[in-house]
């Protein structure tokens, strides 16, 4: 599995909006930036991705910002970084095709993949709303995704 920087703060961004999810006023990229720590400039980037995937809608103008736009209970950790990583799992490449393929295959089949698929499966379990309620019961977690 491959996760990136890119991936974490969108993760996070979620949690954090999902905490904000009855706040009157769209939160804007600054006060998550402020919040969690996080460069300005490259959450613009990685609110654009989590709202061309639905996550959030934005509003323009001088009091604008992001409101969240997907059911957090519905909306699991491995929505969110499939939405922003694009591929979260490298495809195995055959390595040993002239000397071994039959080790290779099993490498691939026994190894890669059933450890892709397992990583899959726990993201697939975590909901928006669990990793909330998570940070919201220690909110020094939401520094620490």
């Amino acid at each position: 599995m491959r996760l990136t920087a890119k991936g974490r703060y969108a993760v996070a961004a979620m949690i954090y909006m999902t905490g904000h999810m009855h706040d009157t006023e769209p939160t804007t990229v600054l006060r998550v930036s402020s919040e969690l720590g996080i460069s300005k400039i490259y959450l613009e980037q990685v609110f654009a991705l989590l709202k061309r995937g639905g996550f959030v809608k934005s509003v323009k103008g001088a009091q604008g910002g992001y409101y969240l736009s997907c059911n957090p209970g519905g909306t699991t950790a491995y929505d969110i970084l499939l939405a922003v990583e694009g591929s979260l799992f490298e495809g195995s490449e055959e390595r040993y095709l002239d000397a071994a393929p039959h080790i290779d295959r099993v490498i691939r089949e026994a190894i890669l993949n059933e450890t892709d698929e397992a990583i899959r499966s726990v993201l697939s379990r975590i909901t928006l709303t669990a990793l909330a309620d998570r940070a919201a019961s220690d909110p020094a977690h939401i520094y620490y995704i």
